[in-house]
């Protein structure tokens, strides 16, 4: 179990004076000696003054900012090497921390999943299962709750992608499927998630539906893009093919339609190829950690002294 003075608690809050000293008196009743990080975003209410009063370090935005970049205001502003996300809005139970948190070591992410009896929106579930689907056939791997805040990782693995983070909603997808990708290990608890507490949720179905599904679009772009790209050359060359044999069977011709189709088809593939080998050389120069093992051998270590220099090469000075 990850000792307290390892763990940061950073709650991402907005206008949640209601319910953030509750949130945040459970949290230190539960790990009493770890650092607890408010990060306020711009709150027009008393959301500073509550949790600094029940004891959360605090951090704040002087103007909204969203979700994403509070989280990322807390996750630079730790202390910890190990960083747990909690909602300020109550849904979260801090009871359930160490849950998540028996799991790093072995794990690099853990994420808390809602169950299916959760006190949830039903249309909040269906968005939930389509994110999940789409994200599960994207990343190869079953990811039950691409949009649950509730999780921890390790602080040096998720530096490595913060720059990727959005400053609105949607940024537990991003690491989710950030860590997928970049082979770090990763496991999902379920728990029950319980409705908000206080205040007012600032997340709009289709509008935030709809930004949920770009990023996860632009993340499969950026890791792995012929999961997008062969689909659709796939279908365009279906369609030409299909088109073309049947005009010849009733007209004995291929038509020109049929020829451009399967064009688009073979151009939409090769914009694949070509944007999995950008995305290849990206991953690898953009400072992500190497998971092999360090050389075992000694020698590795051994620096060779410089050539010595000939007398008609000039000296620096001069």
């Amino acid at each position: 179990m990850i000792a307290d003075n390892k763990l940061t608690i950073v709650i991402p809050a907005y206008n949640e004076e209601a319910v953030i000293g509750n949130v945040v008196s459970r949290t230190r009743a539960t790990r009493p000696k770890c650092e607890i990080l408010v990060v306020d975003d711009g709150s027009t209410d008393q959301t500073a003054v509550e949790a600094s009063r029940a004891g959360a370090r605090v951090v704040r935005h002087p103007y909204n900012k969203g979700n994403g970049a509070a989280v990322k205001t807390g996750i630079r502003a730790a202390r910890g090497e190990v960083i747990l996300l909690l909602d300020a809005d109550g849904q979260h139970s801090p009871e359930n921390i160490d849950r998540l948190l028996e799991y790093i070591g072995p794990y690099d992410l853990v994420v808390g999943s809602r169950t299916s009896d959760s006190a949830t929106h039903g249309y909040r579930n269906f968005g939930n299962w389509v994110f999940s689907s789409l994200a599960s056939y994207l990343v190869e791997m079953k990811v039950p709750d691409p949009t649950s805040g509730f999780r921890c990782f390790k602080r040096d693995k998720v530096m490595d992608f913060i720059h990727l983070l959005p400053n609105q909603y949607s940024y537990p997808t991003t690491t989710t499927m950030s860590f997928i990708k970049a082979g770090y290990n990763v496991k999902h608890v379920p728990l029950r998630f319980e409705r908000r507490q206080g205040g007012k949720s600032h997340i709009r179905p289709l509008r935030d539906g709809i930004k949920f599904i770009t990023i996860i679009l632009k993340m499969i772009t950026l890791f792995n893009p012929i999961k997008v790209f062969l689909p659709l050359a796939l279908a365009w060359f279906v369609m030409g093919t299909f088109y073309g044999l049947l005009n010849f069977f009733l007209n004995g011709k291929i038509p020109n339609g049929s020829v451009l189709l399967i064009s688009i088809s073979v151009l939409i593939f090769l914009a694949g190829l070509i944007s999995e080998q950008i995305a290849a050389l990206r991953f690898e120069r953009s400072g992500i950690r190497d998971l092999s093992p360090p050389p075992s051998n000694p020698s590795d270590d051994f620096e060779e002294p410089p050539l010595p220099r000939s007398d008609s090469e000039p000296d620096e000075k001069d």
